[in-house]
């Protein structure tokens, strides 16, 4: 229940600087809640209030289970529409953090038509006892594409969860016997040459550059079944030399670390594509760590499919950072910095011959 009131108080710093009009004005209204619903709202030692209140023009208050807002009317408004969405989030039983508070903030500041309650309730797939489903609205769009298109590049930085969705849409699939099989792949660009430099097997070798796909699966997977499902090849994890010369049917098919591709090898990875099967590919265009000359795949691929039907490019940035929120300020701070050095400087290692970061 929501009451308003002073809603005629005059800000006295706008009419010093001449503004005026309802956005100038300083109103204040509450909302009740239900009483099963403060401490979920509030969270742990009142850490979800304290995340409001830093993110927040509006003042904030709670008093009993009554919720009061005072400020300019436009940012009351705002924290109202936060307020109501993340108790409608615990009323789905969906645990309130920080993090989600920040979200929903993010999700609402920028003005998106979709609820911050639906999107950080679709749940893609339960297992261990533990709920994976995205938490930012471009997240969303991200699994949404997944369902609706055969080609889909995930392309943002690290932390923002491109390749962890994808494995679980795969796994989703798999257990819902839309494919037969899943296949995951990603180039080892650091062994190269010296791969027959390095002690064991191959698959000693090339075991560190896939061991970060085989984590994520031991998230999604009972760990006992996994080595039963690589053995009948219902699971594969192999790096992108292996895809040469194969059709891939009846498969979900992801491509990890594709800004480390070649022209050539991303080329020969699409045209693996066969009947009933998808392909999700995944990469940081800022983060290329082929030899200085070589260009990325995943660099040109955009110019090259931009378009083409059937193929989705789902862009993140560090706002979809999910990892310690410092993750996202990094991330911030290195784009700023190369925006303001990489073009200045010339060839960053790494970063190919412009030193520029993708489109």
């Amino acid at each position: 229940m929501r009451s308003q009131g002073d809603s005629g108080e005059q800000n006295p710093s706008a009419g010093e600087n001449g503004a005026s009009g309802p956005a100038a004005r300083t109103v204040r209204s509450s909302i009740e809640l239900a009483p099963e619903s403060v401490f979920p709202f509030l969270g742990s030692a009142d850490e979800n209030l304290r995340e409001l209140e830093d993110l927040l023009v509006a003042d904030i208050h709670v008093r009993g289970n009554v919720v009061t807002f005072t400020g300019p009317a436009a940012d009351v408004a705002l924290a109202e529409r936060v307020v109501e969405q993340l108790v409608a989030l615990t009323g789905r039983n969906r645990v309130i953090t920080p993090e989600a508070v920040r979200h929903t903030v993010s999700m609402l500041t920028e003005g998106s038509s979709e609820s911050p309650a639906q999107v950080l309730t679709q749940n893609i797939l339960s297992s261990r006892g533990r709920t994976i489903r995205p938490k930012t609205l471009n997240q969303k769009r991200y699994v949404d594409a997944i369902d609706k298109h055969t080609i889909v590049f995930g392309i943002g930085p690290a932390g923002t969860g491109k390749t962890y969705l994808a494995m679980a849409k795969a796994v989703q699939a798999l257990q819902s016997k839309q494919v037969n099989r899943i296949i995951l792949t990603r180039p080892a660009v650091e062994a190269g040459e010296r791969l027959g430099f390095l002690p064991g097997t191959l698959y000693e070798k090339i075991d560190p550059y896939l061991r970060p796909l085989y984590d994520a699966l031991h998230d999604m997977l009972d760990p006992d079944s996994i080595p039963r499902l690589m053995a009948a090849g219902t699971i594969e994890v192999a790096p992108l030399a292996y895809m040469r010369g194969r059709t891939l049917n009846d498969a979900f098919i992801i491509l990890d670390e594709a800004q480390n591709t070649s022209p050539e090898q991303m080329k020969m990875f699409l045209t693996r594509l066969g009947f009933d099967s998808k392909i999700v590919i995944t990469g940081d265009v800022t983060q290329v760590d082929l030899p200085d000359g070589t260009k990325s795949g995943l660099r040109q691929v955009q110019d090259i499919l931009d378009g083409v039907e059937d193929v989705h490019f789902s862009r993140l940035s560090s706002h979809d950072v999910v990892r310690h929120k410092l993750v996202g300020r990094i991330v911030d701070a290195y784009e700023q910095y190369d925006t303001t050095h990489g073009t200045q400087n010339g060839t960053h290692k790494g970063r190919g011959k412009s030193g520029h970061k993708g489109k």
